[in-house]
């Protein structure tokens, strides 16, 4: 999956997520697109490596325990 992005160059681009990661880090990026419409680095709120991220995790699989029915 590809994500677009727009350089610091103002070139539209479109990387796969490591290295959208990478360039985030790198100050190499200027925006990106989410599910959610376009985020602007340094405007929006951006997720970082060095910052645990502190909401709800949603991506766990759920645990389901198998229990007998045999009398």
């Amino acid at each position: 999956m590809l994500i677009p992005i727009i350089t610091t160059t103002r070139e539209p681009d479109s990387v796969p997520p490591h290295v959208l990661d990478r360039m985030l880090a790198s100050g190499e990026i200027h925006a990106f697109e989410r599910s959610s419409g376009w985020a602007m680095v340094g405007r929006d709120p951006i997720r970082s490596a060095n910052r645990p991220f502190r909401g709800v995790e949603r991506r766990r699989s759920v645990v389901f325990h198998q229990t007998s029915l045999a009398a």
